[in-house]
């Protein structure tokens, strides 16, 4: 009888071992499953990263040293007697931010040059979900870019971009908040645009 109950513990006591020996296996492979994502999952990250970092970088051409943007001349009727000075700084800020180019005014590698050519105002046309009329901000910009050491690279081409406001609401009132929007888009294109030719 004692021997009875002796086995019957001890087989207890072997299935609680093998029931904690599994569960401990199960925690292992669930905590490697972990890991092995965490470490997936840091990867892509850093493949992102790289990615974005090679665009804005690593793809310049290495010969490329300097970059000269001039003044783009106000050459339409209309807008804020700033908006050149504006989209200037603006520009040039972008360039010194996302690449590792000097400005220089005496024989750029890189030049942009080119003019304000249009701020226009109209009145959108209405669509079926629109609930009150819009108006339409549109900035138009050209730019000729040369490229001293590879003239194939070189481009004369026209940038726009638009914002749209309530017809309630006057440009005068809605420019401070629109124009920097506008701003940044072309300057974002013609960095893309740039980029690319790069």
């Amino acid at each position: 009888m004692i021997l009875r109950k002796s086995n019957t513990v001890i087989s207890y006591q072997l299935s609680v071992i093998s029931y904690q020996f599994m569960l401990n296996k199960i925690k292992n492979i669930f905590f490697k499953v972990k890991k092995f994502t965490v470490y997936c999952l840091l990867f892509t990250v850093y493949c992102s990263l790289i990615s974005c970092y090679t665009f804005r970088g690593a793809s310049l051409d290495p010969n490329l040293k300097t970059i000269q943007i001039q003044n783009f001349a106000f050459q339409t009727a209309g807008g804020p007697a700033n908006l050149s000075l504006t989209f200037n700084e603006k520009m040039k800020e972008y360039f010194q931010r996302n690449t590792s180019l000097k400005t220089t005014n005496v024989n750029p590698d890189l030049m942009f040059e080119g003019a304000i050519t249009g701020f226009t105002v109209e009145a959108k046309a209405p669509t079926s979900d629109d609930k009150g009329g819009l108006n339409r901000l549109t900035i138009t910009i050209q730019v000729k870019f040369s490229n001293a050491k590879d003239e194939n690279k070189n481009y004369d081409q026209e940038f726009s971009f638009y914002q749209d406001f309530a017809q309630t609401q006057t440009i005068t009132a809605v420019q401070g908040e629109l124009i920097p929007k506008i701003l940044d888009q072309i300057i974002l294109d013609i960095f893309n645009k740039t980029a690319g030719e790069w």
